[in-house]
């Protein structure tokens, strides 16, 4: 039986709740970063050699090199099945046109000589991080790269663990090569992220390296942050549901599991003013639970890291799910557009009945890459934005440049910088002599 932790604020104060859905950001333990930074110095070191060797250790006996041939990719691709093949596409389709909507070009703005501007470019080469071995992730696939091609990246690399068998997964070679992912490489883990950002003689160096992945992924990305860019330290999957009394405790139920289901590290919570739906929703869930294959991992993240908290009104629900700032919100409450304005912090916000996570995990077309552990405070889902850089542009005329003299030299000295103020000086040393 599920120990669901059910908190009542009117009793229990509302000290206690927020401290169950405050998320903390991602930490590791010493133990994990040293492995992490012994395998990221060893690949940096020896290349291609130390990936051989993690990969005898970690994924296939039968690797016998790291990129994924074209002859190989093609045969993988054949083997995908009419119905995948019509998912992946379809997906794919949705994304690009969700992420078409977030183009943005150069500008420049021009008058009385002065011209400021911004030149927006898409980084060169980006590296994408997709989990393997055991599971598939074509959905990992679509919801990094096809964002990435849309911001006009010209060339995407991919490691992913293989099979046992040394393959990469028929599926997400299609999804790659749906993508427009140049090429794959049978890298995993903490190894996969230090080749993408030192290179090896096989794997290139890339600018930025997106993807999700396990605790030794996480730590290698923090590690080689500041040498390449990372997208971000994705933590456990969670959801947030905020309720009213008229919401539907089975869609309640089937929400919160598909997020607990991920990993016993996963978070649930439902927060919501109704006692009775509380009660009603913990019932379900344990009904629900019984027929799921990962009941096992459903239970240790119900245990461990959810929470039904009952607020003492619906303000102080919406109060503390934006301190939950969760990466999953599911509005199921009357009206749920009214309450957008209402939300300050989430990774994806799901309204209504009829939208489950699973159409954000998989096909509506936002990326389902998104902050974890509270970040969504500060930090965005993977979009077009996330494979841009911005350059600044300034140029004035000496007219201009003389208008601004005073000001320029004030700044300088009260600084202290006199070659600064020099500088500006420089330019209208004749009109002195």
């Amino acid at each position: 039986m599920v120990q669901l932790k059910i908190i009542r604020v009117a009793q229990e104060g509302l000290a206690g709740a927020e401290c169950v859905v405050r998320r903390t950001g991602v930490s590791h333990s010493s133990e994990v970063e040293k492995v992490a930074s012994d395998i990221v110095e060893d690949v940096r070191v020896r290349g291609d050699s130390a990936l051989l060797e993690l990969g005898w250790r970690f994924d296939s006996a039968a690797l016998s090199s790291l990129e994924v041939s074209e002859l190989d990719w093609e045969s993988a691709v054949r083997e995908v099945d009419s119905a995948s093949r019509a998912a992946v596409e379809a997906a794919a389709a949705n994304i690009a046109a969700f992420h078409e909507k977030q183009r943005r070009e150069s500008w420049m703005d021009e008058a009385d000589g002065k011209l400021t501007g911004q030149l927006i470019r898409p980084l060169e080469r980006v590296g994408i991080y997709v989990p393997g071995g055991t599971a598939v992730y074509p959905s990992s696939v679509l919801m990094t790269a096809i964002p990435a091609r849309v911001a006009g990246v010209p060339e995407l690399v991919m490691c992913t663990p293989c099979r046992k068998d040394g393959a990469v997964h028929p599926l997400v070679l299609f999804a790659a090569r749906t993508a427009r992912v140049a090429r794959v490489f049978k890298v995993g883990g903490a190894q996969a992220v230090a080749a993408m950002a030192f290179g090896t003689e096989s794997v290139p160096a890339v600018d930025k390296i997106v993807g999700p992945g396990n605790v030794y992924v996480n730590a290698a990305k923090k590690l080689v942050w500041g040498h390449v860019d990372v997208d971000m330290l994705a933590g456990p999957s969670e959801v947030c549901v905020l309720a009213d009394e008229m919401a539907n405790p089975v869609f309640i139920a089937v929400d919160m599991l598909t997020q607990a289901e991920h990993d016993v590290e996963s978070a649930a919570f439902l927060i919501t003013p109704s006692a009775v739906l509380a009660e009603s929703v913990a019932a379900e869930i344990e009904r629900q639970m019984e027929r799921l294959p990962r009941r096992e991992i459903l239970r240790k993240a119900l245990d461990d890291n959810s929470a039904i908290i009952v607020t003492e009104s619906m303000d102080q629900a919406v109060e503390l799910a934006n301190l939950c700032a969760p990466e999953h919100l599911a509005l199921m409450v009357r009206n749920p557009q009214s309450m957008l304005d209402r939300i300050k912090n989430a990774g994806a916000i799901l309204m209504g009945d009829h939208t489950p996570q699973t159409l954000g995990d998989y096909f509506a077309g936002p990326s389902h890459t998104l902050p974890t552990n509270g970040t969504a405070r500060f930090s965005s889902p993977i979009n077009v934005d996330t494979f841009l850089k911005k350059t600044s542009v300034i140029s004035y005329s000496r007219e201009a440049l003389r208008d601004s003299a005073h000001h320029l030299l004030q700044f300088a000295r009260v600084e202290g910088f006199e070659a600064h103020a020099a500088a500006v000086e420089a330019r209208f040393a004749e009109d002195n002599e």
